[in-house]
């Protein structure tokens, strides 16, 4: 029997109640438009998949893109700190350089300086002059007189003394040589609180005499050959300096000044019980200068 005569022709319902009726023929749709109907269906579940992937995929992209500009976000602000650090580097050692440049200035002051002339030397203003003398103050470097001028700290005699060792070990073959040399004492000395200190002496070990010259006398800069021989440095004279009794009775001494040492005022020189010949002892004791003087720097 023919299926399809039967199904149109007698009134009974379509084998599959749920299939949908072509309006053209008022057939049930067949299988095959079930399966296209199934696959549209698929489709839209697919774009919707596709739609959430693409949804998680941009989410997770921007939390990514996030992520690294947070990471920058800290190198940008380290790189900043930096910047500041070094800034602040450069200003501290604009100050100590400062702070070192007044101390200079009140040393070569015998009159001690006034805020005024210390700003006007330095090239700042008063403000940053008071700002250095209150440190410099507080660790007893500078000091001011009761004029309210500024001068020289005990505090530089402090560390002065913690040098002095320092500078005569470094003296010291210098100072062998020249006693063996001359067949005298011979002596560094520097200057401290406006007078000649003998820092460091070495006497010859030839002689049957010479003169016992005791470590850390002192004498005004005005009298004897190491203290002359210190103020004609500061004229930059470096020329031998000679003395005869100007100190001790029957004391004879040479002595020259040592001379591009930054912060040091000294001289090098020999005392002798007899005259000493300038022209003979004179070149080694400008010898000597010269040797300390490279020793030292």
């Amino acid at each position: 029997m023919d299926a399809t005569a039967r199904s149109g022709g007698s009134g009974d319902p379509p084998a599959n109640p749920t299939a949908p009726t072509d309006p053209a023929s008022g057939r049930a749709a067949g299988p095959i438009d079930a399966a296209f109907g199934s696959a549209d269906a698929g489709g839209g579940r697919a774009d919707a998949t596709f739609g959430r992937a693409s949804g998680s995929a941009g989410a997770a992209f921007g939390r990514a893109s996030g992520s690294a500009d947070a990471a920058s976000g800290p190198a940008e602000i380290g790189a900043g700190r930096a910047d500041a650090v070094a800034g602040r580097g450069g200003e501290t050692s604009q100050t100590l350089d400062r702070g070192l440049r007044l101390l200079h200035l009140v040393a070569d002051a015998p009159g001690g300086l006034t805020v005024t002339e210390a700003a006007n030397r330095l090239g700042v203003g008063r403000a940053a002059v008071y700002r250095l003398v209150s440190a410099l103050t507080g660790h007893g470097m500078l000091r001011r007189d009761g004029d309210g001028r500024l001068r020289l700290g005990a505090g530089l005699l402090h560390l002065a003394r913690r040098a002095q060792p320092l500078l005569a070990e470094g003296a010291l073959p210098a100072l062998r040589r020249l006693a063996e040399q001359a067949g005298a004492t011979a002596h560094l000395t520097v200057v401290e609180g406006g007078e000649g200190v003998a820092l460091a002496v070495v006497e010859p070990s030839w002689t049957s005499f010479h003169v016992a010259y005791r470590a850390g006398a002192r004498h005004p800069l005005d009298r004897g050959a190491a203290g002359r021989a210190i103020l004609a440095g500061r004229a930059g004279v470096a020329e031998p300096v000679s003395s005869s009794g100007e100190l001790q009775a029957g004391a004879y001494g040479v002595a020259a000044p040592v001379l591009g040492v930054p912060g040091l005022e000294a001289s090098v020189g020999v005392v002798a019980l007899a005259p000493l010949d300038v022209d003979t002892i004179g070149p080694q004791v400008l010898a000597a200068a010269r040797a300390i003087a490279t020793a030292l720097s």
